[in-house]
């Protein structure tokens, strides 16, 4: 089986997605700041009744940051709304394609009710390609396509 083939025909639950930090869209900027902090987490999600209604990341934190914005305004008022989803049974080729597209570094993962149990991130897909390919990976030099001013030798 070609590698281009496992992209295909494997799916999202392979990529190992991290287990979602949800919060109610009532919660409060700073609330979300602290869930973040405390799980090493760059996002949240936002769910009303187990349905994915919105996603807070780190990007969105610093321009509330560099706006002065209120810290205790409620998070549904500055979340991105119906944001780019995967489900577990899209392609790891589709998932990399979304993110590739829209400049995304994580994704929420969603079943068929939209409730967001998950997020693939950039470093789950990272490991899984590591684990297909390893010897293309581990034997990649610093800088891939660096070369010398003059000859080596002698």
């Amino acid at each position: 089986m070609s590698f281009e083939l496992n992209l295909r025909s494997e799916t999202v639950q392979y990529a190992h997605p991290a287990e979602a930090i949800v919060l109610a869209p009532q919660e409060t900027v700073r609330a979300a700041l602290q869930q973040m902090k405390q799980a090493k987490t760059g996002n949240v999600l936002i769910c009303e009744a187990k349905r994915l209604v919105g996603i807070f990341t780190e990007r969105d934190a610093l321009k509330l940051l560099a706006s002065n914005a209120d810290l205790e305004q409620p998070i549904g008022q500055v979340m991105v709304r119906d944001p780019v989803t995967v489900s577990l049974t899209d392609s790891v080729g589709e998932a990399i394609s979304k993110m590739s597209i829209g400049g995304y570094r994580r994704l929420p993962v969603v079943d068929d009710t939209g409730y967001a149990a998950s997020v693939l991130k950039v470093s789950g897909i990272i490991r899984y390609l590591v684990e297909h390919v390893p010897d293309v990976v581990y034997t990649l030099p610093p800088e891939p396509h660096h070369r010398p001013k003059t000859r080596e030798g002698a």
